[in-house]
């Protein structure tokens, strides 16, 4: 048979007659094909599907169709009248060759690894989108890193470049350390998303847009002079042109959507396309659908039709010429999930609770971007967690003071302006030696500076930010998945050390996310807080354990221990209030060295690589990620490179001088203007000490890291 016609999406004319063509779901034998026509002006229509250039249409002819079997019947209903109108040739087969007939072989191509970033307006379900595409990476059992960009503003202005959300995704069948320096495929909603986000994708990388949404207005708005996608602005990438909100809302149209409703679901028809390219199934995405709008069901078929209609879509189209194939990860066995830096520090305070056998008590206020550790914990009060959303940052931490002197882990969440709101209670418990974890999830400062973006700048609020002399321990988390780790340090060195301790997160650990494999209780370190006994004899509320300096924490209502706590200087053991100087300086020195102690229960300091030799890279925080890939990177190209991360910032862990001393250059790697060089010079006064900095509230790119690490190397 001669081919008649060949067409990709759009209007296909053959002899006399235009068609329309769209896709919409139509289930047939457990495959969904594929192509809706509507001849012209004809008032009827019938289900098809393109085939092998070789042949036309290929027709089951069968029965006529209810409304209500639309969606579901095995069945096409076909009007022959428009055919024979028109004069255009059928060709009839049946069911079993049909299947055969219209699936397409594409061949797989397989990747080690791949990034995916969806981008859109901030409307646009970017999130969801994001979030629904890494889950089902991970029930494949890929591994993953992933981060949610989006503009601080509630509802910033439409198809402008400030008010772009984005959603990125890093999986691999190895493990993953970052969320990816360039994008190997790039989802664009509209031109202002295209325009923000084409800086990031690789040459060659595949870009799918929504054309639908690059009309002239929008196109303005984001900056361009013309069209981007029928000029040269994306020469030398993989586009695929779609029209996503119209086959959106043509795959409803039997539903009778609303416009409103429909476009509200392109997010779903764009994942889709997505599944199928990376071959992935779309029944955990089902269950999903049934288990969220389990109350709605109108919204479960919905966002079926749509997810499905997008995959059918892309299986149909011809630009997509492979699917992408990205295997399993090799895991320890055990049972994992998807978690946020942000859950993860809600899940290890958790786990500290129960294992210190102290309730745990949450006192703070919302704020961007530590607000979801809040927000998770009220979610648990079946495992005797209390929450308590203050009016303002000060009473967050004044209630959660309270509630520590009362027996609770006390614990505060917050980022750098709700942090200095807290420094003069940070103060209290430390005058009043009572544990308290504050969670400070950093954001691109000073003032409100850069709510939803990332930095590593309150390193100096942390150590130093308190009126007199105020030492606490510092730790720092370096994953999303490793936040319930240092969470659960962070509540056991502060129970244990009646102290407070500030745990160092940020934005980019806090809303991101990574594989967490859930840990066995049993396996924990246990926690063991020093609490009074009843009617001790020798007790003294400032009497202290020789070994760790710490006191005695007394609960109020136990009997025999009555005792005065509070902000003004109390004497040394015997805890009355105190002006003298010489008790002043003796308490003084008493709170230091009881943090300073701390560094005999942390671990010494690792080095990835050789503990001595010509460079030793130097971070700490979130930029373990890109740090660790560029040193693997440089070592397995046989440079002479070492990494150590720092996680226990005050105090360093003992070793850190040792390890310093063995290298002829000291590279520190941070995300602000040189806090932690700063503070080591100030402990260990050396001269190989260099810096490279980055105040942009973007994580370290891998490419600038080596760059930076081979200049040093090649410096003589």
């Amino acid at each position: 048979m001669n081919c008649l016609y060949r067409t990709n999406i759009g209007t296909c004319s053959t002899i006399g007659a235009d068609f329309r063509i769209n896709f919409i779901d139509v289930p047939f034998r457990n495959s969904f094909y594929r192509a809706f026509i509507d001849a012209g002006s004809a008032s009827s229509a019938i289900f098809v599907d393109f085939v092998s250039h070789d042949v036309l249409f290929c027709v089951l002819m069968a029965g006529p169709v209810s409304k209500s079997d639309f969606q579901y019947k095995y069945t096409f209903f076909l009007l022959i009248q428009i055919f024979s109108l028109y004069h255009v040739k059928l060709y009839l087969c049946h069911a079993k060759r049909f299947e055969t007939m219209t699936k397409k072989k594409r061949p797989v191509i397989e990747r080690e690894n791949v990034v995916v970033k969806f981008v859109g307006d901030s409307g646009d379900g970017m999130q969801l989108t994001g979030g629904m595409f890494s889950d089902v990476a991970a029930l494949v059992g890929n591994d993953l890193a992933t981060f949610p960009d989006f503009p601080a503003e509630i509802r910033a202005p439409q198809n402008t470049i400030p008010g772009v959300s984005g959603f990125q995704v890093h999986m691999g069948s190895s493990k993953i350390y970052t969320t990816g320096d360039l994008v190997d495929v790039l989802v664009a909603m509209n031109p202002a998303s295209l325009k923000a986000n084409l800086k990031w994708a690789r040459k060659g990388a595949t870009i799918i847009t929504d054309t639908d949404a690059f009309d002239e207005k929008a196109i303005e708005k984001a900056g361009y002079k013309q069209n981007p996608l029928n000029d040269k602005t994306l020469d030398g990438f993989h586009l695929i042109k779609a029209p996503i909100t119209t086959m959106t809302k043509e795959s409803l149209k039997e539903l009778n959507i609303d416009n409103k409703t429909a476009e509200r679901c392109k997010n779903m028809f764009a994942l889709g396309m997505l599944f199928f390219i990376f071959n992935r199934d779309l029944k955990s995405s089902f269950k999903y659908f049934e288990k969220k709008f389990r109350k709605k069901p109108e919204l479960i078929q919905i966002n079926k039709i749509v997810l499905q209609a997008g995959h059918s879509y892309a299986d149909t189209v011809e630009v997509i010429e492979s699917v992408i194939q990205v295997s399993p990860a090799k895991m320890e066995k055990g049972r994992y999930r998807n978690i946020t830096g942000n859950i993860a520090t809600a899940w290890g305070l958790l786990a500290a609770s129960e294992k210190s056998g102290r309730p745990l008590f949450l006192g703070s206020y919302p704020i961007t971007p530590a607000t979801e550790i809040l927000m998770e914990l009220a979610l648990h009060k079946s495992l005797g967690a209390k929450v308590f959303q203050a009016e303002d940052e000060i009473a967050g931490i004044c209630s959660a003071i309270g509630a520590s002197y009362t027996g609770s882990l006390a614990c505060t969440t917050t980022s750098g302006p709700g942090l200095s709101l807290k420094s003069e209670a940070i103060g209290l418990a430390v005058m009043t030696e009572l544990p308290l974890v504050i969670v400070d999830v950093q954001r691109g400062g000073p003032s409100t500076g850069l709510p939803t973006k990332s930095e590593q700048s309150d390193l100096y609020q942390a150590l130093f930010g308190r009126n007199g002399e105020c030492p606490v321990i510092v730790v720092a988390a370096s994953t999303s998945e490793n936040c319930f780790y240092y969470a659960y340090m962070a509540a056991k060195l502060s129970l244990e050390h009646m102290t407070p301790c500030i745990l160092l997160t940020d934005g980019y650990l806090g809303f991101g996310s990574t594989l967490f494999k859930i840990p066995k209780m049993a396996d924990m370190p246990p926690i063991t807080p020093p609490i009074a006994q009843p009617n001790d004899p020798d007790f003294k509320p400032y009497k202290r354990d020789p070994k760790t300096l710490v006191r005695k924490w007394a609960l109020p209502g136990t009997e025999g221990l009555r005792h005065r706590v509070g902000g003004l200087e109390k004497e040394n053991i015997v805890g009355t209030v105190s002006t003298d100087p010489m008790n002043h300086q003796i308490m003084v020195d008493l709170r230091a060295a009881k943090v300073e102690k701390v560094a005999d229960f942390i671990p010494e300091q690792t080095v990835d690589g050789p503990e001595e030799g010509e460079l030793l890279i130097v971070s700490w925080g979130g930029t373990f990620g890109a740090v660790h890939s560029a040193v693997k990177k440089m070592q397995e190209e046989g440079k002479k490179i070492s990494h150590a991360h720092f996680h226990y910032i005050m105090p360093l862990p003992k070793n850190t001088g040792k390890i310093l001393s063995k290298f002829k250059k000291i590279l520190v790697c941070e995300l602000n203007s040189g806090q932690f060089i700063n503070y080591l010079r100030m402990n260990f006064p050396m001269p190989n000490f260099y810096q490279f900095n980055k105040v942009q509230a973007l994580p370290f790119m891998i490419n600038e890291l080596t760059d930076k690490f081979n200049e040093l190397l090649e410096e003589k």
